[in-house]
């Protein structure tokens, strides 16, 4: 309990100096959003260990109970955002991004503000739904799309391995044919058409799951 008064006690502090910060200096709005992400680091500093309303003891849990364990996290969650309303903002970024839980969109970019849409797919792999997807999102004001791997990738490891290969077929031949797939989305009209014109840029990053940290030097 000490240690949480004490944490509470920093995120009041953090959220004063923001205030302040953003009501007097442009560089102040800096200022706000890195303390915004440094109360989000420690809001999920304050869930990590919570026993009370996690999946605790996984393993003997039916399947029906962890239904019910998610749909009261649900209501706790909905109901914070039903007290604090968030202001909406229109997406100008698109993340492509594989489905493992350990990639965090949030903290991917330290921002909660809605800016991003995001597709989750195994191994970051699209197919026709997502290359649709992205282009009804461009039309609709998006000037970014980043696509990602990461490392320590399951897919990835499946369409490595033989035996995953012969067990997982299809994903494996989706990640065989990743690099196929983003050549095809770049050629399509809409898509060349919004880059040749300088509406849109598309960014390839590789992401470390641990850190979230992004690295830009992805071999094509």
């Amino acid at each position: 309990m000490k240690k949480i008064a004490i944490l509470g006690a920093l995120a009041l502090g953090l959220v004063a100096s923001a205030v302040a910060a953003a009501h007097w200096t442009a560089p102040g709005r800096k200022a706000q959003f890195l303390f915004g992400g440094a109360l989000v680091d420690v809001g999920y500093g304050l869930q990590d260990g919570v026993e009370t309303y996690d999946f605790a003891h996984e393993h003997e849990l039916t399947p029906a109970q962890v239904w019910t364990e998610m749909r009261e996290h649900n209501r706790l969650s909905s109901g914070m955002r039903h007290a604090f309303p968030r202001t909406a903002h229109h997406p100008l970024v698109a993340l492509v991004v594989c489905m493992d839980a350990r990639i965090d969109t949030n903290e991917l970019v330290g921002d909660t503000r809605r800016y991003y849409y995001v597709i989750r797919t195994a191994g970051s792999v699209m197919g026709e739904r997502e290359h649709e997807m992205l282009e009804l999102a461009v039309a609709n004001g998006v000037k970014l799309v980043v696509l990602t791997t990461h490392s320590d990738c399951a897919a990835e490891r499946a369409a490595a391995t033989p035996e995953l290969r012969e067990k997982f077929p299809a994903l494996s031949r989706a990640v065989d044919e990743r690099e196929a797939s983003i050549a095809s989305f770049l050629e399509r009209p809409t898509i060349a058409g919004a880059l040749a014109a300088g509406r849109l840029r598309v960014e390839r990053v590789a992401i470390e799951t641990l850190t979230d940290q992004l690295e830009t030097d992805v071999e094509r």
